[in-house]
């Protein structure tokens, strides 16, 4: 019963706290340090890399949401990856598989390698090099299960050409050039199957945003950030949102503030600033439905982390507020009357693990059936995750 209050406790703690509003969580292992990146996979986040007092680096760690806890894991390239340590990288996921490519290291100033880690395996693997220029500092996004990469740095100046990336074949292709100026330290996410970049430096510091459509192939210009301009920020998607918040200004001052940019209206308003202090070169992830900003710089290396909930629109809230799990307790199975588009079921052990392969979920346009199988008699919990939205509800369950 400890282990079940406890795990209860610490899968509630992403939701306990206020909508526009920061909270401290778990510092990122290791040293401090800066110019690392991060993916998601399962539910879980992961920082690669990054730059610390003692250099460039390759190690990864993963963070535990109900446990608000980061683990190590095994290093980029694993136990024969030397001369794979780097800063500035990019990196993107697609399913169970998180990407790391280009980057900088110790001897080596612009890197063209794609490394992809396989969350089932636990093990990297090298994949096809990327076929643009080496460089440092780029973007990346992930729409439709295709990695998109491109902007940054080489040896000849600052770029803004872009390429993606397909999993089954392991091949890039070009696409169409980044439409604003070519520049390094910009942002790069996704929100609603679009593509978005905006700020960076291209010898002045900027703050123009770009909408990218893969259907069409084309670059539309947006709303302009209206914080100051800056390079290095942090940012995320959830739909129909985009955030962007820290950096380095066009003063050379390290910067807190958070903005939201509406994927509807086209517009921006002001959020409550980042609860850390300003800092550039940070990471930023998104676990259910809660964004994480981390480590990054400030005249010293950083290895805080803070986790941030966004305001939820009132249509959100309405359309799955009236859920519910009938019969629970439970005895062979349990239904979910819900519009179902556009939403999966994904159930949760009371330690955490991801068991929904062990369950037979059928789904009409109204409601999900769920068969226990051969679950055995316990506690469990349910997410139902929106493709766009996230996790939109959550709740426990028991089998008899």
């Amino acid at each position: 019963m400890k282990i079940l209050v406890l795990f209860i406790f610490l899968a509630l703690n992403l939701t306990a706290f206020s909508q526009d509003q920061w909270v401290i969580k778990d510092s990122i292992n290791g040293a401090p340090r800066s110019v690392a990146v991060s993916f998601v996979l399962n539910g879980e986040g992961f920082t690669v890399s990054g730059l610390d007092d003692s250099g460039f680096r390759r190690k990864m760690y993963s963070y535990t949401f109900w446990q608000d806890d980061w683990d190590d894991e095994v290093s980029m390239g694993g136990i024969n990856g030397s001369g794979l340590s780097r800063g500035s990288a990019c990196a993107f996921s697609i399913q169970n598989q998180g990407y790391v490519c280009l980057g900088q290291g110790e001897t080596n100033p612009f890197f063209k390698d794609l490394w992809e880690f396989d969350l089932a395996t636990g093990a990297w693997t090298q994949k096809a090099d990327f076929i643009g220029s080496p460089r440092r500092s780029a973007v990346a996004f992930t729409i439709n299960d295709e990695g998109y990469v491109g902007t940054g740095q080489d040896a000849s100046g600052f770029k803004k050409d872009m390429y993606k990336y397909n999993k089954s074949t392991n091949a890039w292709t070009q696409v169409s050039d980044f439409q604003g100026t070519a520049r390094k330290d910009a942002v790069g996410f996704n929100i609603g199957g679009q593509g978005y970049i905006g700020t960076g430096d291209d010898g002045v510091v900027r703050n123009d945003f770009w909408q990218y459509n893969s259907t069409t192939d084309l670059w539309v210009q947006k709303a302009s950030f209206p914080g100051t301009e800056r390079r290095g920020a942090a940012a995320w998607g959830i739909f129909p949102q985009g955030f962007i918040c820290a950096g380095e200004d066009i003063n050379s001052n390290y910067t807190k503030d958070l903005w939201e940019y509406n994927y509807f209206t086209n517009s921006w308003i002001q959020r409550a600033d980042f609860l850390g202090v300003g800092r550039t070169e940070a990471i930023a992830f998104v676990i259910q439905d809660v964004a994480f900003v981390g480590s990054g710089y400030n005249g010293e290396f950083l290895d805080d982390l803070y986790a941030y909930r966004r305001i939820v629109n009132i249509e959100e809230v309405n359309d799955f507020s009236t859920i519910e799990i009938y019969p629970n307790p439970v005895r062979s199975f349990f239904k979910i009357k819900v519009n179902t588009t556009g939403l999966k079921v994904e159930i949760f052990s009371c330690l955490g693990e991801n068991i929904t392969d062990q369950v037979q979920v059928e789904k009409t346009s109204e409601e999900f059936i769920v068969h226990k199988n051969n679950l055995s008699s316990g506690n469990y919990f349910i997410s139902l995750r929106h493709k766009d939205q996230g996790s939109v509800y959550q709740s426990k369950f028991i089998i008899l």
